[in-house]
């Protein structure tokens, strides 16, 4: 709770000292921070393999735009709207969670792949095929209403993004927190490290590791929610199968296992688009080629990025710090 306080006031104040395109970047930062956080539960502390968050995440993007856009149309007005449609989110990903967690819970290695990869391509191509209700590759609008008139008139948006963000990923990070540090956090443990043992203490495996899909269903309903906010839009392109890739390298190299790891991995999220784009004006392009080196150039750094870390820091950028902090004290004393 202490260091949620600390991190919330930290957070205050870097609103207020940096320009608003940076708020934006860190309101980003946050939203996929849920995402990554309840990804590195699953996998690094359950040992399920995930290929599908991308399609969870667009369900709670999915959600929040229809019940948002259900109260514009019945002219409901109040700051307690977008509360109830991201808690809304987060349900409709749990009962998704569920289903996919059930049928994870009988399957293994490369089938539980397998499966999670169909949801990760299942879940974009229903909004396109019921277009009338999800409008197809357009996707909908996500109707946001202004910062609260308390803060004033002229309160900056993109700072009440970040507040908001913010707010919300710091409880997630407390729950998970102290989940894994909980008796729950040491099933999960123990179901990752040798599910016969964990068996013969007693501990229901199939019900620990439905119990693990749903929690990590859950944040990415709530990281999806909170970035279609911010975008006030979603569509079926946003939440497509590299998103789902992107995710799971993103906790490898931050750090599997480590919550803080998830932190640099949703960093990196947000940060390798703009290397990208820097990348690409550095360069003499045509605009075709341009494009289309942007389009597959975050992936082949993402990879790239991913080999260097196996082969020099297992652990991921986390574990390499972990690593360094260690032999400094051992310096000391």
């Amino acid at each position: 709770m202490a260091v949620v306080l600390a991190a919330g006031v930290l957070l205050v104040g870097v609103s207020y000292a940096v320009e608003p395109f940076r708020n934006f970047q860190l309101a980003t930062v946050a939203a996929y921070l849920c995402a990554t956080a309840g990804l590195t539960v699953l996998t690094g502390l359950n040992g399920q393999l995930s290929l599908g968050h991308g399609a969870l995440m667009a369900t709670g993007a999915y959600t929040v735009a229809l019940c948002q856009n259900a109260f514009a149309d019945r002219g409901m007005t109040g700051g307690w709207l977008l509360p109830i449609s991201l808690t809304a989110a987060i349900v409709s990903t749990v009962a998704v969670g569920a289903v996919v967690g059930v049928a994870a819970a009988r399957l293994r290695g490369p089938y539980l792949a397998g499966v999670t990869l169909a949801v990760a391509v299942v879940v974009p191509a229903l909004a396109v095929t019921f277009d009338g209700v999800f409008n197809g590759e357009q996707g909908l609008s996500v109707p946001v209403e202004p910062p609260p008139l308390a803060l004033g008139p002229y309160f900056p948006y993109e700072r009440w993004q970040l507040w908001l963000t913010g707010a919300a990923t710091l409880l997630v990070l407390l729950l998970l927190a102290n989940l894994i540090r909980s008796r729950y956090g040491r099933t999960f443990r123990a179901v990752r490290d040798d599910e016969v043992a964990a068996r013969l203490a007693g501990i229901h495996v199939a019900r620990t590791q439905v119990l693990a899909f749903v929690v990590s269903a859950a944040t990415a309903g709530l990281g999806g929610a909170l970035l279609a906010v911010l975008a006030q839009s979603v569509s079926p392109g946003a939440f497509s199968l590299t998103l789902s890739l992107f995710l799971l390298m993103a906790v490898v190299i931050g750090g599997l296992g480590r919550l803080a790891g998830a932190v640099w991995g949703a960093v990196l999220l947000v940060a390798l688009p703009d290397l990208t784009h820097s990348v690409t004006e550095l360069l003499t392009l045509s605009p075709a080629v341009a494009q289309r080196l942007e389009g597959n150039l975050p992936l082949a750094i993402f990879g790239l990025t991913l080999i260097v870390v196996m082969i020099a820091a297992p652990g991921g950028i986390q574990g390499l710090l972990s690593g360094l902090g260690r032999r400094l004290r051992a310096r000391r004393s």
